[in-house]
């Protein structure tokens, strides 16, 4: 399935702009939940190569729809008592409903980064994929032109 080629930075702005608007009328419980979201967007964008930084953006995204259902149910007849909060109102209607398209989006981005939804480790280890190596791992360093110690030989004092 051939996806739009659509950069991580135009999903942020998109729900970054809609977020603002709708903080005009819902203050601060619909404020936190989607700038802390988009905070680790930003994350996701300075980290090219992190897998934690998507798929930590991938569930908040998921999160906040929940939390968004809750809160424009729960306060939208206190705001939409005059012009401006029915303009907010909807423009956190709008970010919810673009939610699960932006999640389908970052989920790809995810995969391309090399994440898999059902990693044993998604709670546990770190999936990050560097060229650096733990000094627990079981693996021997790739260096070809690594000397082996001398066995039977005195070392040498400085």
């Amino acid at each position: 399935m051939e996806l739009p080629v659509v950069n991580l930075k135009v999903i942020l702005l998109v729900h970054w702009l809609l977020t603002t608007w709708g903080c005009m009328g819902f203050l601060g419980s619909y404020a936190w939940p989607n700038f802390t979201i988009l905070a680790l967007g930003v994350w996701a964008v300075a980290q090219r190569d992190s897998v934690d930084a998507i798929s930590m953006f991938l569930v908040g995204l998921l999160a906040t729809i929940l939390l968004d259902i809750v809160h424009i149910s729960v306060f939208y007849p206190v705001v939409a008592t005059s012009d401006r909060g029915r303009f907010s109102a909807g423009m956190a209607i709008l970010s919810l409903l673009l939610k699960p398209f932006s999640c389908f989006l970052v989920y790809h981005m995810y995969r391309e980064r090399g994440g898999h939804l059902l990693s044993h480790d998604f709670l546990g280890h770190s999936q990050e994929h560097s060229a650096y190596q733990t000094i627990d791992s079981p693996e021997p360093p790739a260096d070809p032109y690594a000397v082996p110690e001398r066995r039977g030989q005195a070392t040498q004092g400085y």
